[in-house]
């Protein structure tokens, strides 16, 4: 019966067999172990079709963590739905968290400035603190450009002797 099985696949091409879709729209296929002709094992494989196939457009994130790592063979079973649900609130649940505390954090910054305790950051001097002519206006002889306006500057090659 393998033999006959693995005859109608290699005549009618690849068998894959879906075995989920993420919320994302992506579905997921698993590619079984299958012989040749003659005889070689082929391994099996995994395989993603994306929700959106344009391969420019894929960003970070276009497949779930969990997906992930079933593709790679870092996980035996694909997730299950009830676990993707789960992850997916514990990361809302520590995004909103994190929020709360960088609040608190801005809050009791702000507190300390209006109470004096730190000073407030002011970012006025341009260049580096070590450069010798930190704080000094000083007109350049190297040519310099601000944007879309260039404006060339007077340096004139020295004479070889």
């Amino acid at each position: 019966m393998n033999r006959l099985a693995g005859a109608l696949r290699r005549t009618f091409g690849v068998v894959r067999e879906h075995v989920g879709t993420d919320h994302l729209g992506n579905k997921y296929y698993l590619i079984p172990e299958q012989k040749t002709w003659t005889g070689r094992a082929v391994r099996a494989k995994r395989m993603v079709e994306a929700a959106n196939p344009s391969e420019f457009e894929y960003m970070e994130g276009s497949i779930p963590i969990e997906w992930d790592a079933w593709i790679r063979g870092r996980r035996k079973e694909p997730p299950s739905e009830e676990e993707m649900m789960k992850n997916i609130s514990y990361r809302e649940q520590i995004k909103q968290k994190a929020q709360e505390v960088e609040e608190r954090d801005q809050a009791l910054l702000d507190k300390e400035y209006k109470e004096g305790l730190v000073a407030t950051p002011r970012t006025v001097a341009k260049g580096h603190a070590s450069a010798t002519s930190f704080g000094k206006e000083t007109i350049s002889e190297e040519p310099t450009s601000t944007a879309n306006t260039f404006q060339p500057g007077s340096w004139m090659p020295t004479s070889k002797k």
